[in-house]
């Protein structure tokens, strides 16, 4: 049994759109981030926090869990805590490129699985304070790191990507597909080709 360790629609559509067949049990892991913690290193970080969370209490079952981290100028954004968090995060990436990291964990049992951590750069067009606090008003940017969403409302703002667009929405669906493929399980590397 595959089980995603994440309450995030975006993650649970991504494995949908793979054609897996997987169950969702969220994980209680604290995502504040470590002083001077990389982005590479916290979203890594967290990624096997939550797979051993939910690792602890499903032992048998392959748990899969992502941690993704928007930052630009060196400084992290996270969810916003607010409309004015989410307004600022909005200004700081106006008219200039930011980077997107998702690590991604596999494992079972009590073993540490594997990871990978996969990047993306975004760019995103000039946005109007009329823009930004149309968009905030939306209430779209409200639980998403960096304070958009590439594959709703947000998408009209975003001028470039290069990497993976699914990295981005939270989920990077190549690492999945490899992770599983590599994992010593036939039978999950058989369900890593399965369609719906």
């Amino acid at each position: 049994m595959l089980v995603l360790a994440s309450a995030s629609p975006r993650r649970a559509q991504i494995l949908s759109e793979l054609g897996l067949i997987f169950s969702v049990d969220p994980p209680d892991v604290s995502e504040d981030l470590l002083p001077g913690e990389a982005a590479g290193a916290a979203a890594s970080r967290l990624a096997a926090a939550k797979a051993a969370e939910v690792a602890a209490r499903r032992p048998a079952d392959w748990v899969l869990a992502a941690d993704t981290l928007v930052f630009c100028d060196g400084a992290i954004l996270g969810k916003p805590e607010g409309a004015e968090s989410a307004a600022e995060m909005l200004r700081r990436l106006s008219g200039r490129e930011h980077r997107v990291v998702t690590g991604v964990r596999l494992r079972r049992g009590t073993a540490a699985g594997e990871e990978e951590v996969c990047w993306s750069s975004v760019r995103f067009g000039a946005m109007s304070e009329e823009e930004i606090a149309w968009y905030v008003a939306t209430g779209e940017p409200m639980d998403k790191a960096g304070a958009y969403g590439i594959q709703g409302l947000g998408s009209r703002f975003v001028e470039e990507i290069r990497g993976s667009y699914t990295n981005v929405m939270g989920l990077p669906a190549r690492a999945v597909y490899r992770l599983m493929r590599g994992a010593a399980d036939p039978a999950l590397a058989l369900l890593a080709l399965s369609s719906p």
